[in-house]
C-alpha cells in the first residue's frame, strides 16, 4: 500500500507539471501562466502594508476554446461574450491615509481605492452596444462575487468619463457604490478564481479574521484582453488580483524591551500577522516570492555603519552584512537585494529584498521577520497636492461642495527644482460624479488660489454633463494648470437638494445619501516605470436629504383598518344576530327568577285538573326593550357610515 500511494502522488504531481509547464504545444502556442508575490512594508504609524498580488495569463488560442488548465473559466466566458477590453472591479472596506501611508508609490496610485465597490469597464463594441454591455456585466459580476453590483445597471448610476481614463476613446463606462459593505461572502469567490484557492503557496497566508481586523483592507480584479477575438481566435487575457491591507502588529516582546521609547516599531513575522507560515511555492506557479520594502524615507532615517565614513544608506543597507545593521535585523537572508534608480524628485532611494518560496517546503517553511532595535521615525512620500473634500452649507434646501488642495513636502521640493524661469505648472485633472438627486450648478464653480491669476490661466479645459432625473447622474471633468509655487486651491461648487419618491428612499433614509469619492490625478507624475499616473481619492461625503416621516403612513393605515374592523364588525353582528333564540333565552332565565316552588305548584295544579302546562310568558316589557335596543344599534351604525362617507368625500 505505501508504495501505491507513493506512485499515485508521484503520478499526480507529474501530470500537474505537465499541464502547467509543458512544452510548447504542436501548434507553437504558448501555455497559460500564473504567478504570485507578496510585499510587505513598514509604515511609519507603527503599522504594516501587506499587498499581494496574483497574475494569471492566458494567451490568444484557437485549441483551447472553453477549456483552461491555469484559467478561471468564469473570466474568460466573461470576456468572450461581453467583449470586455479592460475591466476592475474593487471592494474596499475602510479608507487609505494618504497623510501617513503615503500616496507616491505604485501601491497607494494603484491599489488604493475608494470605500465600497469601484466599477469601471472599457469595452469593444459599437456605441449603441455598450449600455447593453455594461448591464449584462454588473449582472454577471453580482452573481460572481456575491455583491450589489447588478444596481449599477441603471442608466442613473453610472457615467461615461472623456479624459479621466485615456485609453477608454469613449467606450467606457464608470460606477462607483459607497454604501456596499465588504465581507467574507466577497472575498471567497475572490480566491476561488486562484488555481490553487487558498489551500497553497502565498495564499495560503490570506487568513480571513487576520485581514478583517485590519485597519484597511482592499481587493482588486484587474484584466486586460490582449488582442481580437475575431476570426475564431480566443484573445488572449491577464488577469491581476490584487489584495491590500494594513494591519497592525501584535509583539509583546517589542513592547516589554522599548516600552519607554515613544517611536519605537513593533517587530513582526508572517505567522504573527497572518497565523500561518508559507510551506513552499505552488507547483503550479511559474514564480513565489515575498519582498520587503523599505520606504526612501525609513532608509535615509536607518543607523548604519558606514554613514558615519560618507557612505549612502543604500549601500550600507545592500552590503554583505547588512544584517548585523544597527537599526534592524532580519529573521532570514534574502535571495536578491534591489535598488531604486536614482529620482529627480528625491535625494535618497528605497531598498527592496526578495526572498524566494520556492527554496522552502513543509519540514522548513518560510517565516520571515522584521526585529527592530532602535526607535526610528519617517514620513512616507506624499502626493504632490493633498485633496480633501467637504461640504458647506446647512438646511435641507440648498448647499456647496468644496473640494480643498494643500501642498506637500514633496510639492516643495519638486517647486524648487523647476521653477527657476518662473514658469513651472503643475496640472492637476478632477473628476466628479454627482447623483442625480443632487441639483448642481455648474455655473457656480470657482476656483480659489492664493496667488492672483485669471480663470482662464487657471482652468485648462472643462467637461460638464448636467444630471437628468432619475436618468443620468452630473459629471464634471476638470483640468487645472496651477503654479508651482502654488501653497492651496480650492473648488466650490453650490447644488439644491431635491425630493425622492417614498418609494425610492433606501431602508436607512435618515443616515443620509452618499456622494462617491472625486478622483484627483497628476499626470505629470509616475508612480511606477510602467508610467503609472499618481492619483487619489477625496472622503465619501454624507448628505442629508428631506427624510418624509415614514411613522406616518403605518399610522393611517393602522386607523383605517380599525374603523373599518368597527363599521363591518358592528354590521355584521346586527345582521347575524337571531332574535327569537334571544327571547326564549330571556324565558328561561325569568322563569328561573319565579322560583322552584311555584313551578311545583302550577305542575301539580295541571295534573289534578287534567290540562297541559302551558309555559310561562315574559311580560311584553323585555320584548319592547329587545326591539329598542336593536334599532339604536341599527341607527348607530347608520349614523357612523354616513358620517365616514361625508367625511372622507
Amino acid at each position: 500500500r505505501p508504495h501505491i500511494l507513493l506512485l499515485l502522488i508521484g503520478t499526480h504531481q507529474f501530470l500537474q507539471c505537465w499541464i502547467a509547464f509543458g512544452s510548447v504545444n504542436e501548434e507553437g502556442q504558448k501555455q497559460e501562466e500564473f504567478s504570485e508575490e507578496l510585499l510587505l512594508k513598514p509604515l511609519p504609524d507603527h503599522k504594516l502594508l501587506a499587498h499581494s498580488h496574483s497574475q494569471s495569463s492566458a494567451p490568444p488560442s484557437t485549441s483551447n476554446g472553453c477549456h483552461h488548465h491555469l484559467f478561471p473559466k468564469a473570466i474568460s466566458q466573461l470576456v468572450q461574450k461581453f467583449r470586455v477590453k479592460e475591466m476592475e472591479l474593487s471592494f474596499t472596506q475602510g479608507r487609505w491615509n494618504y497623510e501617513s501611508w503615503g500616496g507616491f508609490d505604485p501601491i497607494s496610485s494603484s491599489n488604493a481605492k475608494p470605500p465600497g465597490v469601484e466599477l469601471w469597464a472599457v469595452f469593444d463594441v459599437p456605441q449603441h452596444h455598450i449600455d447593453a454591455s455594461w448591464k449584462n456585466l454588473t449582472h454577471t459580476l453580482s452573481g460572481l462575487f456575491c455583491a450589489s453590483i447588478n444596481f449599477l445597471e441603471s442608466t442613473a448610476t453610472y457615467s461615461t468619463p472623456e479624459w479621466s481614463f485615456p485609453p477608454a476613446s469613449g467606450n467606457v463606462r464608470y460606477g462607483t457604490l459607497p454604501c456596499e459593505a465588504v465581507c467574507t461572502e466577497n472575498l471567497t469567490p475572490w480566491l476561488k478564481l486562484l488555481p490553487c484557492r487558498d489551500k497553497a503557496g502565498i495564499a495560503l497566508l490570506l487568513d480571513r479574521p487576520s485581514l478583517y481586523r485590519g485597519f484597511y483592507h482592499s481587493q482588486r480584479l484587474h484584466l486586460t484582453s490582449t488582442g481580437s477575438s475575431s476570426e475564431g481566435i480566443d484573445s488572449g487575457i491577464i488577469l491581476e488580483q490584487t489584495l491590500t491591507v494594513v494591519l497592525q502588529p501584535n509583539s509583546e516582546m517589542a513592547i516589554e524591551v522599548h516600552a519607554s521609547e515613544k517611536h519605537i516599531q513593533p517587530s513582526w513575522s508572517l505567522s504573527s500577522i497572518f497565523g500561518k507560515q508559507v510551506s513552499g511555492r505552488y507547483v503550479l506557479a511559474k514564480s513565489s516570492s515575498v519582498y520587503l520594502l523599505l520606504d526612501r524615507g525609513l532608509v535615509a532615517e536607518l543607523k548604519f555603519p558606514n554613514k558615519e565614513n560618507g557612505k549612502s544608506a543604500a549601500n550600507g543597507l545592500t552590503s554583505e552584512n547588512f544584517w548585523s545593521n544597527p537599526s534592524f535585523e532580519l529573521s532570514a537572508n534574502p535571495d536578491r537585494i534591489f535598488l531604486e534608480e536614482s529620482s529627480s524628485h528625491s535625494k535618497s532611494l528605497s531598498i527592496l529584498y526578495m526572498f524566494q518560496v520556492e527554496k522552502y517546503s513543509e519540514s522548513e517553511p518560510f517565516d520571515i521577520g522584521l526585529m527592530w532595535k532602535v526607535p526610528v521615525a519617517w514620513f512616507c512620500q506624499k502626493t504632490p497636492l493633498h485633496a480633501s473634500r467637504f461640504l458647506m452649507g446647512s438646511g435641507n434646501e440648498r448647499a456647496a461642495i468644496a473640494i480643498s488642495l494643500k501642498s506637500t513636502q514633496f510639492t516643495e521640493g519638486f517647486m524648487s527644482a523647476n521653477s527657476k524661469d518662473g514658469s513651472c505648472e503643475l496640472r492637476v485633472d478632477v473628476f466628479q460624479v454627482v447623483p442625480w438627486y443632487v441639483k448642481v450648478y455648474f455655473h457656480s464653480l470657482r476656483v480659489f488660489v492664493d496667488q492672483p491669476r485669471a480663470v482662464s490661466d487657471i482652468i485648462e479645459k472643462i467637461h460638464v454633463s448636467p444630471s437628468k432625473d432619475k436618468m443620468s447622474p452630473g459629471v464634471m471633468e476638470v483640468v487645472l494648470k496651477l503654479p508651482c509655487r502654488v501653497n492651496t486651491a480650492a473648488l466650490t461648487i453650490e447644488f439644491d437638494k431635491g425630493f425622492l419618491r417614498i418609494d425610492e428612499y433606501p431602508p436607512d433614509a435618515n443616515q443620509g445619501f452618499d456622494i462617491p469619492s472625486a478622483i484627483i490625478s497628476f499626470p505629470n507624475f509616475h508612480a511606477s516605470m510602467e508610467k503609472c499616473p499618481v492619483m487619489s481619492y477625496t472622503e465619501v461625503l454624507l448628505v442629508p436629504l428631506t427624510t418624509p416621516d415614514f411613522s406616518m403612513p403605518y399610522n393611517v393605515i393602522t386607523i383605517t383598518c380599525m374603523v373599518f374592523a368597527l363599521y363591518f364588525g358592528s354590521l355584521l353582528n346586527v345582521l347575524q344576530r337571531r332574535v327569537a333564540e334571544e327571547e326564549r333565552f330571556l324565558k328561561a332565565k325569568a322563569a328561573k327568577k319565579t322560583g322552584r316552588l311555584p313551578l311545583l305548584l302550577s305542575k301539580l295544579s295541571a295534573k289534578l285538573r287534567g290540562r297541559r302546562l302551558e309555559p310561562l310568558h315574559s311580560p311584553p316589557s323585555s320584548s319592547s326593550f329587545i326591539n329598542s335596543k336593536l334599532v339604536l344599534k341599527v341607527i348607530l351604525v347608520a349614523g357612523l357610515a354616513v358620517g365616514w362617507q361625508y367625511f372622507f368625500s
